[in-house]
């Protein structure tokens, strides 16, 4: 049922209400054909926070998670740069394929799900938004991301499995979202990544932008390694592959780079040690989180299966720690918020927390290469 809303938003709900009764869209469109929303109003983000929690009044609230304050006395002359990384975890996976045992097929339903996401989006308000397992991109995140003021970009994987779900809505992929009021887009790529020389079903999206402020050029990218125990040969093939693309785009480091991901690899894989040991000199934003500055968080997602309890560390935001300064970082929900059923839940959308990170430049990057 649509609430009365009034007609101060009844409107903007109208729109939202659209994207709700997402089941009426083609199936058979081309996930490459970019519809038009520039002719649509822009839409105030507070209206539509608000119209996502009167979707939402039946669930508890969100969580409460707090930044810490990594700055380290370092002195910044712009305003930083906000960066989230989160696998949303694609609609038809969640309720075809993944088997969340103590998940109710409730907490699934997409007209609510899709709102708990956007209210962690609009929570945040990042600067640039990078997400995997998007399967909802033409009937919800690019029209309603578009009209907040972000360039939206989407590369599908070419084969995905949201495909073999019955009544689903597309394929799944990556999706790169930032702010056209702070940036402007230098060059895109879209990359299939390959492994032992073949393509790949996994893709990543690089984007060089020019930050308005500054006049800095900087490479952001966003991934989704492939999944599962067995394949770690074949993440690290992609994770070489993905580096060497964007050494090509950074001019091998001169442009700074921030590049977030699902990698499907704990922190003891060959693939997270190519990306700590790249010419690239990058590092792990969350490692910054740990006592001494070297430990990634003790999971980034927690799941029950049939097969068990699943917690791992998969999710990353690394950065040019030569160019870049970690301000800030959002703390990870804790056990107890998470609850016994773990996720995603009536409270959290994902089986993937999200991770949020302030960056902004150093003042002399050359120095310190």
């Amino acid at each position: 049922p649509v609430c009365s809303m009034g007609n101060s938003t009844s409107r903007l709900y109208s729109a939202l209400a659209k994207t709700l009764s997402s089941s009426a869209v083609s199936q058979h469109q081309d996930c490459l054909e970019q519809p038009d929303s520039s002719r649509l109003d822009p839409i105030d983000p507070k209206d539509l926070l608000e119209e996502c929690q009167i979707v939402l009044q039946k669930r508890p609230p969100r969580f409460q998670r707090d930044f810490v304050d990594l700055k380290k006395n370092a002195v910044s002359n712009h305003r930083p740069i906000r960066v989230m990384q989160w696998n949303i975890l694609a609609q038809a996976l969640g309720e075809g394929k993944d088997n969340f045992v103590q998940c109710p097929m409730e907490a699934l339903k997409w007209e609510e799900r899709k709102c708990l996401i956007l209210e962690e989006i609009l929570a945040y308000k990042p600067d640039i938004l990078c997400l995997q397992e998007v399967d909802h991109y033409f009937d919800t995140f690019e029209p309603l991301l578009s009209r907040l003021g972000y360039q939206c970009t989407f590369f599908p994987k070419p084969w995905s499995p949201c495909l073999d779900v019955e009544r689903n809505n597309g394929p799944d992929g990556c999706a790169m979202f930032f702010l056209k009021d702070r940036f402007e887009l230098i060059n895109s790529a879209n990359i299939r990544l390959t492994a032992m020389k073949l393509k790949t079903n996994q893709v990543a999206i690089a984007q060089t932008l020019k930050c308005n402020e500054t006049g800095r050029l900087f490479c952001i990218a966003v991934t989704h390694l492939k999944a599962r125990t067995g394949w770690e040969r074949f993440r690290s093939a992609q994770g070489c592959d993905l580096l060497q693309n964007l050494k090509n785009i950074t001019q091998g480091a001169k442009i700074p780079l921030i590049v977030c991901g699902d990698f499907n690899a704990e922190p003891t894989e060959e693939v997270y040690r190519e990306f700590s040991n790249s010419s690239l000199n990058l590092n792990s934003a969350y490692k910054l989180l740990s006592p001494d500055g070297q430990s990634e968080p003790p999971y980034t997602t927690w799941k029950i299966r049939p097969s068990g309890e699943c917690r791992h560390t998969l999710d990353y935001i690394w950065y040019s720690q030569h160019a870049l300064n970690v301000n800030s970082a959002l703390g990870l929900l804790t056990e107890e918020q998470i609850g016994p059923n773990r996720l995603p839940s009536f409270n959290y959308p994902s089986d993937h927390l999200s991770l949020v990170c302030d960056f902004s430049f150093n003042q002399d990057p050359d120095r310190l290469l």
